[in-house]
């Protein structure tokens, strides 16, 4: 029973039972594969091999970046209410054992990029190193830390695309916009949880910029985003299934999203947060997916 207590409180720092977080960060990656390996007429086994390769990325990358967010975050998360019993907020780890822990994931992630050519290499450590070091400071000067996630979280695609192909093109760059558009979009949603513990512990974010104009600032995100998804998909010579699935798909539930959202019940805006990593990222990789195998 102490060993199974003991390793639940790994479990919960690395959040690795929370899997909406690392498939917001996985999909964008499988976006970006998809894309390119749509132009270069990958095979269908060496394809599916690096979106599993790309998949233990992202989730070592999540992992890592929920680890130093609570680190740098433990005083805060002691006067938040959804966030007062993690790990090294409540004291079960220490902030020593947690940054032995980060270490860890550092390492394999640092072999994972190893293969990779010089391109994907040079983004790829600037995704695990300064973007997600940087971010939690954000929120403590900023209304915009969503922003800096954004970027943070979705430049993962470059390093996607560019491990294939070697260079980046507007398709690449429309992505990552659209992305960095989505992650504002989700972001803010998931912000509005702690609005009010927020205010009190002077955190900032969208949330709390937009106030009662919360919806209207998500319907920009989202416009945005399908605006950035059909640019990229333009570029990319992306074909009717793309634009069927992904933008019309997309567009759908994101529609339904928005409908059904309420930004002042926190348990309407944990649906809707976690619908986007396990049911609008997937309809944006299932008109990508169905293009490249069609093409």
């Amino acid at each position: 029973m102490t060993s199974g207590v003991g390793v639940w409180r790994w479990i919960e720092l690395s959040r690795v039972h929370k899997f909406a977080g690392s498939m917001l960060i996985f999909w964008p990656l499988a976006w970006g594969m998809t894309m390119a390996a749509h132009l270069l007429s990958m095979s269908i086994k060496t394809y599916l091999f690096d979106l599993v390769y790309g998949l233990i990325g992202a989730a070592l990358l999540h992992s890592a970046g929920c680890v130093w967010n609570d680190v740098l975050d433990r005083e805060f998360d002691r006067k938040v209410e959804r966030t007062k019993h993690r790990p090294i907020a409540d004291g079960r780890v220490s902030v020593q054992g947690a940054l032995v822990f980060l270490a860890l994931h550092l390492v394999l992630l640092v072999a994972l990029l190893w293969p990779v050519n010089p391109l994907a290499w040079k983004l790829g450590l600037v995704v695990i190193f300064p973007l997600p070091g940087i971010y939690p400071l954000m929120k403590r000067v900023t209304y915009w830390p969503q922003a800096w996630l954004g970027i943070a979280v979705n430049t993962i695609s470059l390093v996607a695309w560019s491990a294939l192909r070697a260079e980046l093109t507007l398709a690449a760059v429309a992505l990552l916009t659209g992305c960095c558009c989505w992650t504002l979009y989700y972001d803010t949603i998931y912000a509005c949880q702690d609005k009010r513990d927020d205010v009190k512990v002077g955190v900032k974010s969208t949330a709390l910029l937009f106030g009662r104009y919360i919806k209207g600032g998500l319907v920009v995100f989202a416009g945005l985003m399908l605006t950035c998804l059909t640019i990229a998909g333009k570029s990319n010579g992306q074909q009717a299934p793309y634009f069927l699935i992904t933008i019309g798909g997309g567009a759908a539930h994101l529609t339904w999203q928005l409908l059904t959202l309420d930004p002042d019940d926190a348990k309407s805006c944990l649906v809707a947060f976690e619908s986007n990593g396990f049911a609008l990222g997937g309809i944006i990789w299932a008109g990508l997916f169905s293009d490249y195998l069609l093409a």
